[in-house]
């Protein structure tokens, strides 16, 4: 069961509500999570600082020094140990850190060169960990163990964002969903996108590669894997100014939406759906150098639906569900786009 939310009422509403400042270079990576009860974003930045900003009290309660182009709140280590750690790549290692207590837990070492992308798997809780480096390989990491459990080798170039597919349910394997031997027996894939201009789909289990998309003329700068009735298709953008909606299970490109001037940073499925003739369709949303988010009908690559003007290049994208001041109609959270920018200010438009 998810919400559905009507992206006209976004569209004549929305507005900026808040801004994070402290960064003083881009802002390439952010994340939210809500931890005992208070809502966190954390955030990657080229001034080599990751933070964490306190989103009650607008105010950033944490600063580490690393050089980190993704970061991610670990929900594993939330939820079996009861701690607030935030993930983050340092050229090629990965660092796990406790930010409440100023603390680090674990290095994860292996990748070769610059890790660029991060991912924690949707299923088990957060337990495995997909990382991409531009030593041109995808590992896979068990958060529990800290071991690396296979190497995913393929592209020509670096890579330099990937995702972990969400949740498949399969009853007859029920009983077996802790085992990582079986992840990709019931349908699990990573997605990675390189400067070799192609998406690869991986197959956990096996380790193969089982299907490689051409199609982009630029860089491969962010890969979504759909959920829900999307599940099987992968949105991508790229430096070739352009965002690309993909067939999993054919293996052929469904859209191109054109419209950005400059380079593609960040795309996100939103959880907005639009009315049109044959009812809802979902719309997504693309962050890119040209300072613009521009929504899109995911069944139309016409013009897009909106454009929010930002200050500065857009680098990153988060969809949150903030809680309200207020409880209203039974609805305790407003979703909210965060969006990170070329000169360091994180904003948050709802």
């Amino acid at each position: 069961v998810y919400t559905i939310f009507m992206f006209d009422t976004f569209r004549s509403s929305s507005k900026l509500i808040n801004t994070f400042t402290g960064h003083t270079d881009s802002v390439w990576s952010i994340d939210y999570s809500i931890l005992d009860d208070c809502q966190f974003i954390c955030s990657g930045s080229d001034d080599k600082t990751i933070r964490v900003w306190d989103v009650d009290n607008n105010k950033q309660i944490q600063s580490f020094n690393g050089h980190s182009s993704d970061v991610k709140f670990s929900l594993y280590h939330y939820h079996n140990n009861h701690q607030n750690v935030i993930c983050f790549s340092s050229y090629d290692d990965i660092h796990f850190w406790d930010f409440k207590y100023n603390k680090q837990l674990q290095i994860f070492n292996g990748h070769t060169s610059w890790i660029s992308g991060l991912e924690f798997s949707p299923f088990n809780g957060g337990r495995y960990l997909c990382s991409g480096s531009w030593d041109k390989t995808i590992r896979l990491w068990d958060v529990e163990t800290s071991k690396s459990l296979h190497v995913f080798n393929g592209h020509e170039d670096a890579v330099w964002c990937v995702d972990i597919s969400p949740l498949q349910i399969n009853n007859n394997n029920d009983n077996k969903v802790n085992n990582i031997g079986v992840i990709g027996g019931n349908g699990y894939t990573i997605c990675s996108g390189s400067f070799d201009e192609t998406i690869r789909i991986w197959d956990i289990e096996t380790i193969k590669q089982f299907n490689v998309f051409k199609g982009h003329t630029g860089y491969l700068r962010s890969v979504k894997y759909g959920s829900n009735e999307l599940t099987n298709t992968i949105l991508s953008g790229s430096f070739d100014k352009s965002v690309r909606l993909w067939d999993i299970r054919s293996g052929q490109q469904i859209q191109v939406f054109n419209g950005h001037n400059d380079w593609v940073y960040a795309v996100e499925y939103s959880p907005f759906v639009i009315k049109n003739s044959s009812g809802n369709s979902n719309v997504i949303c693309s962050g890119s150098d040209d300072n613009t988010i521009r929504f899109w009908d995911i069944r139309s690559n016409k013009n897009e639906l909106y454009i929010i003007k930002g200050d500065d290049g857009i680098f990153c994208l988060k969809f949150i569900g903030l809680k309200k001041k207020e409880t209203t109609n039974n609805i305790a959270y407003d979703l909210n786009l965060c969006y990170g920018s070329k000169k360091g200010s994180i904003r948050i438009w709802g």
